[in-house]
This record gives structure tokens, C-alpha cells and sequence, in this order.
């Protein structure tokens, strides 16, 4: 079994913890910094490693997400991909229903044979409509089933405010999500398919002819912004899920309802740069370190060392170095053989009672078995030393001294 070491204080080790002052998902006890004043109606701020939501302003409030829509349609698409049910390839029937979808487009013709890459590119970049009904009924049949795909998946990931409609975010009163579900839905995105960032951050798309531009505002802009999708109607106002990455951190911006463009960027940019201003990554452990050792049961060594089994890089704001805490569960003893490489325990990594990250211990070597003359030897060598230990003892006890 395992044993739970007392918690050892580490003074010089980093690691993310969700803050948030005057936020729905406050969990520090103190922030490193005032957050910016975001004029959008709602607004989140998600640490990209745990998944943290640091700032919320009204993220749990349901509006309408516009194009937001389309990072659970690619979502799906890059799934479909994933089980082998569509290759980058694959020729898309566009539909007379396809064709006719209004808002942003990529120019679509009924009737043509479109790869299904390009339907994907155009969806990313260009935040086209029409590829994304044409790419839900080859996927699917009919857009109202793939529909029922985005809501199946959406219970999936938790995302307890988010009701679809349709595959691009068109005005529908039934149709809503909020900046706390689309964030954690971006999250997942970029964790299980990182390589949808090669396409969000494409400058531009050119389909037939036809060259556009991205709309997001951050690429080359912003440092270290990647994605990744911006969305506006009349009644969704200006929205805009942004991400960046600098120095080995990953954050998610997620504006709703925004009064303008300007004022879209401007929250944006104010997230992000506080996060990256405010946080820092350092490493805790590097890989192959020591960190503890534990008893071997009948091994050609008596012990073996532990260690850790990959870098520990943590996220935490800068200033809450000295408050976190290693806790290790480690076996008071193991039976041999022991090959290396053995999970043989753990390392956690904690601040504020919250077990940030977890890493395993293993063993640093390979420790064979003791043959029968060694064991032979080894319970001699105790026995004598234990009866030599309890002579030195009735000694002490009668001499006068």
C-alpha cells in the first residue's frame, strides 16, 4: 500500500492556480494583480494547461454565439476524421441548400465537388456558412442530424449552457452558450486536435478565385496569437474566442456581445496581456530527477531510488512561488525484481489545498532478485546484529554508568 508522506514545502516551485477577484470561479486567495476593466457584457479568461477558468464576468449567462457555432463544427469534423469516416480528401457534393446560405461565405456553387479540406480551411478562415452545412450533410445526411451530433457532444463536454440549431451560428432564439462553455469547448479542441491552430491562424483562404481574409483580429497583432474564431450578428453582438501562446503558456480569451470591434479586441487583448504579465511557467522537476527512495524486499539492493518520470512545468501567478507544497505517495517497500521505468508512486504538486499537477515516480533502475545464498547471508547478518544489539542493551541496563 501506499503511504502518504507529510507535505513538504517547496519555496522555489510554479504551478497554475485559477485566481479571480470579483469572478464566478474565484479560487486563490488573493489575485496577483487587479484584472483589467472589460467593457464586453461577459467575458472569460482560461488558463490553457489545467483548464482554469481565471476571470468570468457574466460567463455563465446564456446569449446567442454567432460563429462561435463553428469551433463545435470543426470539432466534429476533425472526430470524423479521427475515426476514419472522412479523409482530408473527399469529395463534397455542394447542396442547393448549401449554396443558398446567407452571411459569410466561401462562394460555394450547387453542384460542385469540393474537397473536404477546403470545406474545413473555409470554415476555420473565412467563417463560412455555407461550408459548414455542406460539411454537416456529408457528415451527416441532413444538417438537423449533425445538429444533434453538436448537442450529443456538447452534454459530452460538460457544456451545461449551450443549445445548438444549426452549424454556423445563425439567429435562432433557441440557439445560445456562454463564454464559460465556449472556452472550455475551445479548450478541448485545442488539447485533443492541436493541429486546428494551422489553420485558425491562415492569414487568408482563397477558394475559386476568391481570396479573403481572417477575421480575427489578434493574428499578427497580438504575440503569440494562433486562434481562434470570431462570430457577430445583430443580437449576438460582437464575439470573439481568442487564444495565444508565449514562453510555454497557453491562454483562452472568450468575449460575448460585444458594441463593437474595437471594443471586441480591445477586451480581448486587455485578458490576454494580463495573464501574461501576471503569470509565469518554471520547471518543478526535471525528467530522470531524484526525488525519493523506498525499501526493496528481497533485492540484490536493499532500496531503490525514485524518480521523476517527465519535466514538471507549472503555471501559477508569479508572485506565489514560496505557498506551494510537494506531496509524494511512495510505498514503504517493494518486492523485487523491479524493473526501470516501474510506476512505483506519485508527486503532486499543490497550492492552496488544490493538487495542481500530478506526476509519477519511477523506478531509476532495475534491481534483480537476490539468489538464496545472498538472502541466506543478509538474514544471518540481521540475526547476528540483532542479538549483538540486545546484548549492548543488557550491558547498559546492568552496569552502574
Amino acid at each position: 500500500m501506499l503511504k502518504r508522506i507529510r507535505k513538504i514545502i517547496a519555496p522555489a516551485l510554479i504551478i497554475l492556480l485559477g485566481i479571480s477577484p470579483l469572478a464566478l470561479f474565484a479560487r486563490a486567495e488573493s489575485a496577483p494583480a487587479s484584472f483589467p476593466e472589460i467593457s464586453s457584457p461577459a467575458a472569460v479568461l482560461m488558463e490553457f494547461s489545467r483548464g482554469e477558468i481565471l476571470f468570468s464576468q457574466n460567463g455563465s449567462e446564456r446569449m446567442p454565439p454567432a460563429s462561435l457555432t463553428k469551433i463545435m463544427t470543426l470539432f466534429l469534423a476533425f472526430e470524423a476524421r479521427e475515426e476514419g469516416r472522412v479523409s482530408w480528401d473527399d469529395k463534397v457534393v455542394i447542396s442547393e441548400k448549401a449554396w443558398k446560405t446567407g452571411g459569410s461565405q466561401m462562394f460555394l456553387n450547387a453542384g460542385d465537388s469540393v474537397a473536404f479540406r477546403d470545406l474545413v480551411t473555409g470554415i476555420a478562415v473565412v467563417s463560412a456558412n455555407d461550408a459548414c452545412v455542406a460539411l454537416a450533410e456529408h457528415l451527416s445526411g441532413l444538417e438537423a442530424s449533425f445538429v444533434q451530433e453538436m448537442n450529443n457532444k456538447a452534454r459530452e463536454l460538460n457544456l451545461k449552457n449551450t443549445r445548438f440549431e444549426n452549424a454556423s451560428g445563425l439567429p435562432h432564439p433557441d440557439h445560445y452558450s456562454t463564454a464559460e462553455d465556449i472556452a472550455l469547448l475551445s479548450h478541448s479542441l485545442i488539447n485533443k486536435y492541436p493541429e486546428v491552430l494551422d489553420l485558425y491562424s491562415q492569414e487568408g483562404f482563397t477558394f475559386n478565385g476568391i481570396s479573403q481574409m481572417n477575421r480575427n483580429p489578434l493574428l499578427g497583432r497580438f504575440p503569440g496569437a494562433d486562434g481562434l474564431k470570431t462570430g457577430h450578428t445583430t443580437d449576438a453582438g460582437y464575439c470573439l474566442a481568442g487564444t495565444a501562446e508565449q514562453n510555454g503558456m497557453r491562454f483562452i480569451s472568450v468575449i460575448f456581445n460585444a458594441s463593437s470591434e474595437g471594443i471586441r479586441q480591445k477586451d480581448s487583448e486587455a485578458l490576454l496581456n494580463f495573464a501574461f504579465r501576471n503569470y509565469c511557467l518554471e520547471t518543478v522537476f526535471t525528467a530522470g530527477e531524484i526525488v525519493a527512495t523506498t525499501a526493496v524486499s528481497k533485492g540484490e539492493e536493499k532500496e531503490i531510488q525514485l524518480e521523476v518520470g517527465n519535466d514538471t512545468e507549472v503555471v501559477i501567478p508569479y508572485d506565489r512561488k514560496d505557498d506551494l507544497e510537494i506531496r509524494m505517495d511512495v510505498p514503504e517497500i517493494v518486492t523485487s525484481p523491479v524493473s526501470k521505468g516501474t510506476p512505483l508512486g506519485k508527486v503532486e504538486i499543490i497550492l492552496d489545498g488544490t493538487v495542481l499537477k500530478e506526476e509519477p515516480l519511477l523506478a531509476s533502475d532495475d534491481v534483480a532478485r537476490a539468489g538464496h545464498l545472498t538472502l541466506f547471508w543478509r538474514s544471518l547478518s540481521g540475526f547476528v546484529s540483532s542479538l549483538w544489539t540486545q546484548l549492548i542493551e543488557k550491558i547498559q541496563n546492568v552496569l552502574p554508568w
